[in-house]
């Protein structure tokens, strides 16, 4: 893992110096956060990290995974209402499903993660085969997979979500992330207040030297409102809060404040 770091650290810098459109998006999402230059320096070698780490994570051993917050997962299990796991992009989310199910998942209670499959198909068999694994299972973006959702919410089980992740037109509203309007998925919070689940937020961070990842999880500081455009702006502050723990490992490349895509392209 180290060396796949290591690799990962100079492909960020590439990707980075390489891309003016990129290089561009970076800088002023950091700036709008007012995160200092030594930090998002970090963030652009972590960004590469993400990518590299990618291989070893779906198809190598398992890694070192420490926790940060287990007794909340543990306590919600025991309501027996169902979790709605909240993952900004930051750190490593790919571990922090991966952990639940090792954890968790494989002792009852599955996490169910919605997935949107890659576009070339050589990809998709790739992917599909490592995200699906004993104690987590996929659900797709579509009417059906919020409907496999609420069924595993209402079962008691625990599902997973990227809450800064852009939806399609229709499914979201524009409310302020670090002071600027993004279109924010509402799915997260209908889905919790349908069902009564417990909302916990969690992120994973990467550790130096590949000496592994820190899980960290926590209640949502705040009961979800009723109004979409309040719950909405509830989640962002959630997630900013997260980032601002370590705004060098999160994704300031993603296009956050984009247009949605219309759900007929």
């Amino acid at each position: 893992m180290w060396l796949l770091h290591g690799l990962g650290w100079a492909m960020g810098w590439i990707a980075f110096l390489a891309s003016s459109t990129y290089r561009r998006r970076f800088l002023e999402n950091a700036a709008l956060a007012r995160v200092p230059g030594a930090q998002w320096r970090k963030a652009v070698g972590e960004s590469g990290k993400m990518v590299a780490e990618l291989p070893r994570l779906w198809m190598g051993s398992d890694v070192p995974i420490f926790w940060d917050g287990k007794e909340h997962v543990k306590a919600a299990l025991e309501l027996q209402r169902g979790i709605v796991f909240l993952t900004p992009h930051l750190g490593c989310f790919e571990v922090s499903a991966q952990a639940y199910a090792a954890a968790f998942g494989i002792h009852g209670k599955p996490m169910t993660v919605l997935f949107r499959p890659p576009r070339k198909a050589w990809l998709q068999a790739v992917v599909g085969a490592a995200r699906q694994r004993p104690g987590l299972l996929t659900a797709p973006t579509t009417l059906a997979g919020v409907k496999q959702l609420i069924k595993a919410l209402k079962s008691g089980r625990c599902i997973g979500l990227l809450p800064d992740q852009v939806p399609p037109e229709g499914m979201g509203v524009w409310a302020p992330f670090f002071g600027k309007n993004a279109y924010t998925m509402t799915l997260s919070a209908r889905l919790a207040l349908q069902t009564g689940a417990t909302v916990l937020v969690a992120w994973c961070e990467r550790l130096s030297w590949g000496r592994g990842f820190v899980v960290h999880v926590s209640p949502m500081a705040e009961v979800l409102s009723s109004d979409m455009q309040i719950a909405a702006g509830q989640i962002n502050q959630s997630m900013e809060r997260l980032i601002c723990q370590l705004p060098s490992q999160y994704l300031w490349g993603y296009a956050r404040y984009k247009t949605p895509r219309s759900t007929e392209s």
